[in-house]
């Protein structure tokens, strides 16, 4: 499996450091270096790589805006790179599934491209499985695992009413019912209920699993809502939209995940 790699930095020399670090990871390539961030904008379009190292402070356009300037596309997986430790946690809140502090260390790097290995082949493995229900719901429907087919009551009993998260050293048991939305940042879930904000170490993978589909989906890559606390749909431009929840937080739904709007129509 080969990483599909971009390095942005408007220093040459801190790309020329990365890039000769990461000539010892045999799966990773590199196919573009950019300057700033509207060239990054542009490759990555263009590209589509499967990864991009995205350093924070880059004048005019910086790292957080060449996200912001993705929000219409599939994103790659992003590791920011930076010289200060307290851009760390606005970059996990940036969903970055890293972040590496100026000059990066080799053993530092070494996890860092682990961690992307691991997330690329989590999401690989989520598409075949997709592609594959696709065929077996056209060619042969009776082969359909029960909870696919129309058993809801079945599928129901397998996902959970309560969650136990371990916070600020105590343990909050949480109806499942409560919750609003959940938003990934890095290897976090940020629990949204009505009257409080819960942070669980899981990924967004596993998190889905314990979550009745019927009721929780995906809006965007890292955004995952519950439908029963969808108030009101606000359409926006270029056929996107907001879905205005219980509490009156709007979230926005990615053009990917159009299909969850579908049903309140």
């Amino acid at each position: 499996m080969t990483i599909r790699t971009i390095l942005v930095d408007d220093e040459p020399l801190a790309i020329r450091g990365l890039e000769l670090r990461l000539a010892a990871f045999e799966d990773v390539e590199i196919v573009e270096r950019c300057a700033n961030g509207r060239e990054a904008i542009r490759a990555i379009k263009t590209l589509k790589p499967d990864l991009v190292f995205l350093d924070i402070q880059m004048p005019g356009f910086d790292g957080f805006s060449v996200v912001s300037g993705l929000a219409e596309v599939e994103p790659p997986l992003f590791v920011f790179v930076t010289a200060h430790l307290e851009h760390a946690l606005k970059a996990f809140e940036a969903h970055a599934v890293d972040y590496l502090l100026k000059p990066v260390e080799e053993e530092r790097l070494a996890q860092t491209i682990e961690r992307v290995r691991q997330r690329l082949s989590e999401r690989r493995a989520g598409e075949e499985t997709e592609r594959l229900k696709e065929i077996l719901s056209e060619v042969a429907p009776e082969a359909m695992p029960e909870d696919l087919t129309g058993n809801e009551e079945h599928a129901a009993n397998r996902f959970e009413r309560v969650i136990n998260i371990k916070d600020r050293g105590q343990i909050f048991r949480v109806e499942v019912a409560d919750i609003e939305r959940i938003d990934a940042a890095g290897d976090y879930m940020c629990i949204y209920t009505a009257d409080q904000t819960l942070i669980l170490r899981e990924t967004m993978k596993d998190l889905e699993k314990r979550l009745d589909p019927r009721k929780f989906q995906r809006i965007h890559r890292s955004t995952i809502v519950n439908l029963d606390n969808v108030k009101s749909v606000k359409p926006h431009t270029n056929g996107e939209c907001f879905l205005v929840l219980g509490s009156s937080t709007q979230v926005k739904v990615s053009r990917s995940y159009r299909d969850v709007v579908a049903r309140f129509l």
